[in-house]
């Protein structure tokens, strides 16, 4: 009996929690649709009429603020796991921070492309310029808003929680994006 009950625990032990599960699929799905986009992208820049795009400087500049806030984001996990909330508290904060600073850069940008005549009209990679980025700034946007979430749950709980599975799930989401930006600010340099 007790051999079932440790071979019936070690089971347990091994399965991926629901949520875990569940963004895995969603992150899974989202590769695919970058890969088809990024695919479509290298296809259609063999028309005759492609325009090449000088990025401005600004998008260096938000893959450092990127790649800082993905930095913060695992100390954030750490000092949760560590049972530190002042910590937690504070590098999530950051994180937010950064995160919504990257979607000002991005617009900012996207703007000075907009102003230098990158726009929806012409041969295309202006069209996929702003889909592609746009989504992955949507995906940032939603890593904000659940960043803004964890954060007020930090800030406002009343009985202490330590189930990190949340906050794993979001470290998880906030890498995935800043690696995804990642591929897609190479792609674009490696394609203009």
């Amino acid at each position: 009996m007790n051999i079932a009950m440790n071979e019936q625990v070690s089971g347990q032990k091994k399965r991926i929690h629901p949520h875990k599960f569940t963004l895995w699929v969603g992150l899974a799905s989202v590769i695919m649709m970058f890969a088809g986009l990024t695919s479509a992208y290298i296809v259609k820049r063999s028309a005759p009429s492609w325009i090449t795009i000088e990025f401005p400087k600004t998008f260096w500049y938000s893959t450092v603020v990127m790649l800082a806030s993905s930095l913060t984001m695992q100390m954030s996990l750490r000092d949760f796991k560590q049972r530190d909330m002042a910590k937690y508290r504070r590098l999530l904060t950051i994180t937010a921070l950064l995160g919504s600073l990257f979607v000002v850069l991005q617009f900012i940008g996207f703007g000075k492309l907009w102003k230098s005549g990158t726009t929806f009209e012409g041969s295309g990679e202006g069209q996929f310029l702003y889909i592609i980025a746009g989504l992955h700034i949507l995906h940032v946007l939603g890593g904000v808003i659940a960043l803004l979430i964890m954060f007020i749950k930090a800030f406002s709980a009343k009985k202490k929680n330590y189930d990190a599975v949340p906050v794993e799930v979001m470290s998880t989401y906030w890498h995935f994006v800043d690696i995804l930006w990642l591929y897609l600010f190479v792609f674009f340099l490696t394609m203009a």
